[in-house]
């Protein structure tokens, strides 16, 4: 089954990991990190965490990764629901 990212076509059966993440500033230089969304939800609340953005991120069984960024978590949840409509 070939899944469509944008305008990036994907084997399925050659995915290792895809997953929605945050993008934040570590606080050193121009660095950032990706962190779960849910510990932006749950553990990141009180905390002064510069979000950059959003991302969805794609590990190739080759060792390829592919990264899609979006400004707001509302675009990259239209992306991801995207993908799993054509994963029924």
């Amino acid at each position: 089954m070939i899944i469509t990212i944008e305008d990036k076509e994907f084997e399925t059966k050659e995915i290792k990991q895809l997953y929605p993440a945050a993008i934040i500033e570590t606080g050193y230089k121009d660095e950032t990190t990706q962190v779960s969304l849910e510990w932006i939800e749950v553990e990141a609340k009180g905390k002064e965490i510069k979000i950059v953005g959003y991302g969805i991120f794609v590990h190739l069984d080759n060792e390829e990764k592919h990264t899609f960024v979006f400004d707001t978590k509302e675009e990259m949840d239209s992306v991801a629901k995207q993908i799993a409509k054509q994963l029924v």
